[in-house]
């Protein structure tokens, strides 16, 4: 590192902690005095200058006219300062729930912004990603998606946003940085995966067809389905139907042989990443044909279940293995 790039480093440093002290990170930040900057633009200065030259003309030859001319530009140019604040001060943002994203794809973070009064043209986006513009806020709350390019697995957190406004005529820039304090845990990137799967058993493993599959029962709730006519009334399910959501009936099931093992045995291996990228593929399958599958990292080990909150639990503890040194995801 040059000295160059270390002073860059240092500086860039020094603001974030100057940030952090100044504007914590918060799930719901309302803008305010001391978290507001203005500064003008290039078409700002050049109005500067423009106000500048026009009153030295009109001293040089005592044209009032064009003294007063420049006087009411510079007028302007301080309303302008008053109401590039007063556009973003009171506008209040809160972080969202992120959709579910694997390792390579554009993460998305949806965002809420509210606000006591009217507020235009408010930009928004994350550092080195793209610009999403919401054209008026008001009391009643907007929602805008902001996209983050994202490569890595596990807990990734996007930083600030930066809100600008250039309201009302673009003479003068007013930004905010927010921390949402929005983490979001990113699954690996999935890797089609042949391999047959281990059993905990040691007397057993090899893979059995019908292993972790469900079959029609009375072991297991699986969901409410539509009732038809001949159907037990047993199966009703009452207080759904009271609810006023219909005629729904109890559907159940039960497993059918043993539930199927995903082993990660060794965490410092040199193809971790590809063993953690094969496994969260092989989840997402075995998910969707409804197989019941349990899953060892190490000394860890999650019960065999089936359903999505399963396989998120999964991919999630997948997604948080420390990376081996020298890997990426």
């Amino acid at each position: 590192m040059n000295k160059r790039s270390a002073r860059r480093h240092r500086l860039n440093l020094w603001w974030a902690q100057w940030l952090n002290r100044r504007l914590p990170p918060a799930t719901q930040v309302t803008l305010a005095h001391k978290s507001i900057f203005i500064l003008p633009t290039g078409f700002g200065l050049f109005w500067i200058l423009l106000v500048l030259i026009l009153f030295i003309f009109g001293t040089n030859y005592q044209n009032n006219l064009v003294i007063g001319l420049s006087i009411l530009l510079l007028s302007l140019f301080n309303t302008c300062i008053i109401y590039s604040y007063r556009n973003l001060a009171g506008l209040t943002i809160t972080a969202s729930a992120s959709p579910q994203a694997y390792a390579g794809e554009t993460i998305v973070f949806p965002v809420t912004l509210s606000s006591v009064q009217h507020q235009y043209e408010v930009l928004l986006n994350y550092p080195d990603n793209p610009i999403q513009i919401v054209k008026t806020v008001e009391e009643e709350p907007t929602q805008a998606l902001l996209p983050f390019d994202n490569l890595e697995r596990g807990r990734v957190s996007p930083g600030r946003i930066k809100l600008e406004s250039r309201y009302p005529l673009g003479l003068c820039r007013a930004w905010s940085h927010v921390n949402l304090d929005n983490p979001h845990i990113v699954f690996a990137r999935p890797l089609p995966s042949q391999s047959q799967l281990k059993s905990l058993d040691a007397d057993n493993e090899h893979l059995i067809d019908d292993r972790g599959s469900h079959v029609p029962g009375v072991d297991e709730f699986k969901g409410l389905k539509q009732h038809i006519p001949g159907e037990s009334l047993k199966q009703v399910a009452w207080k759904q139907l009271a609810q006023g959501r219909g005629m729904l009936s109890k559907e159940f099931q039960q497993p059918q042989g043993k539930p199927h093992w995903l082993v990660i045995e060794d965490l410092k291996a040199s193809e971790l990443e590809k063993q953690i990228s094969e496994l969260t593929w092989t989840i997402d399958k075995m998910s969707e044909r409804g197989e019941a599958f349990g899953l060892v990292i190490g000394r860890r080990k999650i019960a065999p279940s089936v359903g999505d909150s399963h396989r998120v639990h999964c991919l999630q503890q997948l997604a948080l293995i420390p990376a081996v040194d020298g890997e990426s995801s």
